[in-house]
């Protein structure tokens, strides 16, 4: 006689017998960002980030790997010089832009 196989009551497909393991989570690399300002961070500095259309303490991090402390004090250097204008004045966050030579 043969024995008839019973249907897979889960929805899974049969493949419910396996118990899932839990992931062991990404790891991310720990960021190697400048915290003194020399010589050349401080020219690209005033040569790129006053051409950006938006600049806030975030963009600079992200493209000039540089510390958030040396981001603020950046901007606001370039701010004083007044090579870009403030957008937004929100405690989180200043957003600022580059400085148009027509209107000012």
């Amino acid at each position: 006689m043969a024995k008839a196989k019973a249907a897979p009551t889960s929805s899974s497909g049969g493949k419910a017998a396996k118990k899932k393991k839990w992931s062991k989570g990404k790891v991310k690399d720990k960021a190697q960002h400048a915290v003194i300002l020399d010589k050349p961070t401080y020219d690209r500095i005033m040569k790129e980030v006053p051409t950006f259309r938006f600049i806030s303490q975030s963009i600079l991090i992200e493209r000039l790997k540089v510390n958030g402390s040396l981001a603020r004090v950046a901007i606001s250097h370039l701010e004083k010089e007044g090579q870009i204008k403030r957008i937004v004045h929100h405690s989180g966050q200043l957003i600022y832009t580059r400085s148009t030579s027509g209107s000012d």
